[in-house]
Order: structure tokens, then C-alpha cells, then sequence
């Protein structure tokens, strides 16, 4: 590969088995940088949202059988990424140097001239048995373990796996790709000497919420496997520690274990739920149905915000426009005390949580988060500050929302200007194939976090799943799916996140 000027630096990060926590702060930081990002299949989609917005997203798809593009052309990509900017991030599945390809990467980016750094992920090879309760080492049955691949290149004339070897180790060993050819390989550990008596596994999708498990012996593996459905991704263990799953399967207590449920917020705001949700053991597909986009007239929002300090009132309809709000505030004033004397008020618990950020508390906030209740908290605390006739109030929203709070405070004689900070619009993509998901697999429960999330999902055509029940955070949203002919199965009881998350455990 001949060399060519690099304008920066590429970064071959190890994204883990799958749970977004287990990725190292270093990672998560560089992704967080990345100009650039290129990305496997096996990477969560949790992981994409931790980029800026200008980011630039590069799917590379690697998965067995199916390669969006071949390691060649991987390579040359990356090398003319560098060229062009100025952090590149290669996000593989597990770790980059643990049968990930990433060593070729690395010799073709120095082949290049191009300046390159290894993030070390934790690999599926330890991780997966952990997440099924296996130990790969234990004193009580081995000090030791063997990684292997079952999984060769196409293009060698024989096997260089030394199966007699492999059959012989003494301690734990653990099979990574090697599922299409399972049955060949573990016959063929028996005939070099395996016992086919010795306890063996697969865990499929391990350290995600789509994980599966099997446990047998050597022997039966092959068949256990077939009955229950199993292929790639998956992780073979063989050895006595196998036997200790049945105790220390901590994963599968989980509450949602077992449970895919469905997150139509947007990206940016879906980690919260969608963490809640996995730390639970719920299979979470992320399938954002919004997305927050500038408002249409940014001249005027610009000059609401300037004009800010000068109300008596800001009051805040949701944590989209506070967090839209002071990202315009602080790019005029460099201190939250410019804000002046204002009163706050917010729609709900959660509004209120993302002015605490900024150091702000609320004057006025309904226990429940719609509209129509901080008008009746106005009314009930009007006497503590004098009502709201003839006073000023910014109101700051979103284009989208409803109109209560400008007309019932405009009844009440006050002096209301809106401040529109930003606008909600349809999500065009879909990098992780969600879509797809939902339609092949199904799923358990699907939530809705405003009525902007129903709408535009029912825009999107897809089925709902036989069987699929709705979780909605309040009676807004539930309002908006009657339009639609859908009836919740449970709501929130409060219009919060963690309140939603409660509704979805009733759900079992």
C-alpha cells in the first residue's frame, strides 16, 4: 500500500461482548472525539449515540458470512479516513488483537505512514462465559485456559489449529467463531483424545440482552446447540467449569431477562432509558423515531435567549429546551448568574433535573409533568408571588408542542413570549438495522415517551408485534396512541423515566 499524507490519527478501539458498560473510559472518550467513526456489526448501538453530531458514520458491517465490505477494502478505508480526518475511531467487537483482524489494520496503517493507537476491549473469550455464570478459571477445577478460533481463512490450503494440541491442554477452553463448523470441530477434539464426557457450553449474544445459553457435554454439544437454535455470534467453553453455571448464573435473575423491548426516543436521549432497561437484563432495541433539529427560525430563538434576562419568568416545557436554551445562553454570557432574578418554572421532575445541571432549582413544578398541571401549580402558588398578571414570561419550548400554557397564562392577564428552541423531526436512519429487528424478531414491550415519538413511529409503517404490549409515561402520550386506535397496557405514574421503567417491571 503505497503511502500518502495523514492528516490525523486512527484509533483501533475494542468495543467489548456488547454491554455499552463494559467499554473502557479511554473508548468511550475517543468516541465521544471521533471525527470519524467505523464501526462493526457487533458494536452496540448505544455506543454510536456517544458521538458529536457532525460525526461521521462509517458501517463496515463484519459479521460471519456477511461482510459489508472485505478487510482490504477496510484497510484502505481507514487509511484514507486519516487523510481526511483528523480522529478516526475503528470500533471492532471485543478486542481489536483478540482474533479481531485488528493486527492487519495496524501493519496497514503503518504501511501507510498513518499515525495509529489500540484501545484493548475486554474480549467476548472472558466475558461471554462471566455473563453465563462460568468462570474460566477456578482453583477448584483449573489454573488454567486455551483461546482458540474455529473459524480459519477461506484461503489456506489446511488447517493450522493443533486440534491435538487443543484436545490436550489441560483447564478451560474456549471456542471464538466457530459455530458454523461446530460439530466437525468438536468431533474432531474427541478423536485427538477430548473426552466428549467433559461439560461444555454456547453462550450466543453474550453480554447483551439478546443472550442465549446451552449446557451440555462435549459429546451432545453439537445437538444441544441445533434444538435451541444457536449460531453466531456465540462462545464455546469446554471444561469442569461449565458445571458451576447453575450457581453463579447471576444474568438470568435479572428481572427483564428474557424481555425485548423496544426504545422510540431519540438517540441522544435514549441511553438513559435504554440503560435502565439492559442493567434489568432486557433486550433494548433502540429504534428512535425523532430527532431534535434546530428550530426553523434561529435568528429569532438567538434573540429570545439574549433577551432572557430581562423576564420576570422563564418557564420550561421540557429537558430538550433547557438543554437547547443554555447551549445558546452560554455562547453570549459566560456566567448562569447573567441570567438575572428570574422566577423558574418547569413542566415536570424531569425538566427540572436538567436545570439542576446548571445549578438552576424551580419555583413552580407540577408533580406530574403535563401542562395543564403547572398551570394549576401557577394557580395554587399564585398568592406567594403575587400572581401572574401584568408580569413577563419567556416561555421555552419546542415547535411542536401544544398550546395550554401560552393560552392559559395569556387568560390570566400575564405577558407571555415564546422562546422556540428547537424543532422535532422524523429519524431518517437506522445504522443498526432496528427496523429490521423489530419486524424479524418481534418484541415484548414498546414504549413511548411523548406523543412526537408515537406519531412518527406510526408514520413508519411497522407492525406492532402479536402480542407486543405499550408502556406509556403519561396521559399526553396516551392520548396521542388513542388517536391511534392503541390503548396502553400500563402508564407511568409519574412522567419520568424511572417512573416508566417501574411501568415496564409490572409488565412481565
Amino acid at each position: 500500500m503505497s503511502k500518502r499524507p495523514s492528516k490525523g490519527c486512527v484509533y483501533l478501539i475494542g468495543a467489548g461482548p456488547g454491554d455499552p458498560g463494559l467499554m473502557t473510559l479511554k473508548g468511550k472518550d475517543l468516541i465521544s472525539r471521533a471525527d470519524c467513526l467505523v464501526y462493526d456489526a457487533l458494536a452496540a448501538p448505544a455506543m454510536l449515540a456517544w458521538t458529536k453530531p457532525d460525526c461521521v458514520k462509517i458501517y463496515v458491517g463484519k459479521r460471519a458470512g456477511n461482510h459489508a465490505l472485505p478487510q482490504t477494502e477496510i484497510n484502505q478505508l481507514l487509511v484514507r479516513c486519516a487523510a481526511e480526518h483528523e480522529t478516526t475511531v475503528r470500533l471492532k467487537g471485543g478486542d481489536p488483537y483478540v482474533f479481531g483482524r485488528g493486527g492487519e489494520e495496524a501493519v496497514a496503517l503503518h504501511a501507510a505512514g498513518v499515525p495509529f493507537e489500540v484501545v484493548p476491549g475486554i474480549s467476548s473469550a472472558i466475558a461471554g462465559p462471566a455473563y453465563a455464570g462460568i468462570p474460566v478459571t477456578h482453583r477448584e477445577c483449573c489454573t488454567q485456559f486455551t483461546v482458540f478460533t474455529g473459524h480459519e481463512d477461506a484461503g489456506k490450503s489446511e488447517s493450522t489449529l493443533d486440534i491435538a494440541g487443543i484436545a490436550a491442554a489441560h483447564g478451560t477452553k474456549v471456542m471464538l467463531m466457530g459455530m458454523s463448523r461446530l460439530r466437525e470441530t468438536l468431533s474432531a477434539l474427541m478423536a485427538a483424545g477430548q473426552g466428549g464426557g467433559v461439560p461444555a457450553a454456547a453462550v450466543q449474544w453474550a453480554a447483551t440482552g439478546r443472550q442465549k445459553c446451552v449446557t451440555a457435554t462435549v459429546a451432545t454439544l453439537a445437538d444441544a446447540v441445533e434444538k435451541e437454535d444457536i449460531s453466531s455470534p456465540a462462545v464455546v467453553i469446554i471444561g469442569e467449569v461449565v458445571a458451576l453455571a447453575p450457581q453463579l448464573d447471576w444474568r438470568s435473575k435479572l428481572p427483564l431477562c428474557g424481555k425485548r423491548v423496544v426504545v422510540t426516543r431519540t438517540r441522544e436521549q435514549a441511553s438513559e432509558l435504554s440503560q435502565q432497561l439492559t442493567q434489568l437484563g432486557a433486550d433494548v432495541i433502540e429504534l428512535p423515531t425523532i430527532r431534535i433539529a434546530d428550530p426553523t427560525d434561529k435568528r429569532d430563538f438567538a434573540e429570545a435567549v439574549v433577551d432572557a434576562p430581562h423576564y420576570d419568568w422563564l418557564v420550561f416545557s421540557s429537558p430538550n429546551g433547557v438543554r437547547r436554551f443554555f447551549q445558546a445562553f452560554f455562547a453570549v454570557y459566560e456566567d448562569i448568574r447573567e441570567i438575572g432574578g428570574a422566577r423558574i418554572a418547569a413542566v415536570g421532575p424531569g425538566t427540572a433535573a436538567e436545570l439542576k445541571k446548571f445549578g438552576l432549582m424551580v419555583d413552580v413544578m407540577p408533580r406530574k409533568a403535563v401542562a395543564e398541571e403547572l398551570i394549576a401549580e401557577f394557580d395554587r402558588k399564585g398568592d406567594e408571588f403575587g400572581g401572574v398578571a401584568n408580569v413577563t414570561m419567556l416561555w421555552v419550548h419546542g415547535e411542536q408542542a401544544r398550546r395550554v400554557i401560552y393560552d392559559e397564562l395569556m387568560k390570566r392577564q400575564a405577558i407571555v413570549d415564546e422562546c422556540l428552541a428547537y424543532s422535532t423531526v422524523a429519524e431518517t436512519e437506522d445504522p443498526c438495522g432496528a427496523q429490521a429487528r423489530l419486524r424479524e424478531e418481534g418484541a415484548d414491550i414498546i414504549t413511548f415517551t411523548s406523543s412526537s415519538t408515537v406519531r412518527h413511529f406510526m408514520a413508519l409503517n411497522l407492525p406492532l408485534p402479536q402480542g407486543c404490549r405499550i408502556a406509556s409515561i403519561g396521559p399526553v402520550t396516551t392520548a396521542t396512541l388513542a388517536e391511534f386506535g392503541l390503548t396502553p397496557d400500563i402508564e407511568a405514574a409519574d412522567h419520568t423515566i424511572p417512573s416508566l421503567v417501574e411501568a415496564v417491571q409490572k409488565l412481565k
